[in-house]
């Protein structure tokens, strides 16, 4: 596959030309798995350092949500099964944290939706999650995705859908429910997708790397 050329206008706080671009897990309290599946990220970075210029930094790390580290990782990914609790004080640390810059992805890794929804109420009291359009630019912006989000990991029969919140146009969270895309990063072995599903998986993926730099 020819790598793709991008030409990305970002925050400096995003784009750091020695050390590339990178994904930091967010570890929470509350008793969900934060930090299932660890392969994942290292191998959606690879994917995209092989297909575009953008040039990353694929390894593994995490943050705590309490820690005052949290503000020197540009791109936080959060997943999970169950249950997530934020205190008073994560939860304004974590609202600083996008007003000024920061981008969270959150992927459903299934019974996450009711716990998550509750939690970012208390980052973001006044907003809610809106579901974005399939013309979103964030669908489109590397390969095309005209459903929204793929369908990789299949719990049920709901439909995927991705959900957004705003910081005025900025969009500072991206959500996908019944979706699940982070499973298809993984190892192959580890949940046995398909070579088609990991591909859908990686380039959907690739898409939200892409779009965040934008942002």
């Amino acid at each position: 596959m020819y790598k793709i050329l991008l030409v990305i206008i970002a925050f400096p706080f995003f784009l750091n030309a020695q050390q590339g671009v990178s994904i930091t897990r967010l570890k929470y309290n509350g008793g969900g798995d934060w930090y299932n599946d660890p392969s994942a990220e290292v191998n959606l970075l690879k994917f995209v350092e092989t297909n575009t210029n953008i040039k990353v930094k694929a390894e593994y790390n995490f943050v705590n949500i309490s820690s005052d580290e949290l503000f020197a990782h540009p791109f936080l990914f959060m997943t999970g099964h169950g249950n997530v609790v934020f205190t008073n004080d994560e939860a304004s640390r974590l609202q600083k944290y996008l007003e000024n810059g920061g981008f969270l992805y959150i992927d459903d890794d299934y019974g996450f939706d009711k716990a998550i929804r509750r939690e970012m109420k208390k980052v973001f009291p006044d907003r809610e999650f809106v579901e974005l359009p399939f013309n979103y630019g964030l669908y489109n912006v590397l390969f095309n995705f005209h459903s929204g989000p793929p369908k990789t990991h299949k719990h049920d029969e709901n439909p995927p859908r991705g959900f957004g919140i705003f910081n005025e146009e900025r969009l500072v969270v991206f959500y996908t429910y019944e979706s699940n895309p982070s499973d298809g990063w993984a190892d192959p072995d580890v949940h046995k997708d398909t070579p088609e599903k990991r591909e859908e998986a990686l380039k959907f993926g690739a898409n939200i790397i892409v779009w965040s730099l934008t942002q």
